[in-house]
């Protein structure tokens, strides 16, 4: 039941923001030490340092790789769709379920290459899991909002 990942080459982000000339190489060199200090996701890195926005990762994100955009800021969701994956998983893996038709289960994560998290999803739900790319901080958001 494991998801193809639909990953067209095995650049990493840093790679693809310097190529599409988001950042520059001494910027990536940067926050690739930062990361190796301080740990965290590279993405996560590049924000805090304010290298790059949230929007333009996922962007470049869904360009490369497929996945759709979709921003959570004014989209409700069902509490019950909510409840499919526990707060916990839904906190350590930065995603929330959207959407659940059959036994197809919408998921919105900020890193859709976690084949991991995919895979957890898919054994905690009983579902095919679809991906779509949001912010990190539009799903804590969220996550924050529906799991009070």
């Amino acid at each position: 039941m494991a998801l193809p990942l639909r990953r067209i080459n095995t650049k990493h982000l840093g790679e693809l923001l310097v190529e599409r000339a988001v950042i520059t190489q001494a910027e990536l060199n940067k926050a690739l030490e930062f990361q190796r200090e301080n740990g965290g996701m590279i993405g996560e890195v590049l924000v805090a340092l304010g290298m790059v926005k949230e929007e333009t990762i996922a962007q470049v994100l869904t360009a490369q790789y497929g996945f759709p955009y979709l921003p959570l800021a004014n989209y409700e969701i069902s509490p019950d769709v909510v409840a499919i994956i526990p707060y916990n998983v839904a906190k350590q893996y930065c995603l929330i379920a959207i959407d659940k038709i059959g036994s197809n289960l919408t998921v919105a994560m900020s890193n859709p290459l976690n084949v991991q998290a995919a895979e957890d999803i898919e054994l905690i739900s009983n579902c095919s899991v679809q991906i779509f790319i949001s912010t990190a901080s539009d799903i804590k958001k969220s996550v924050e909002k529906y799991y009070k």
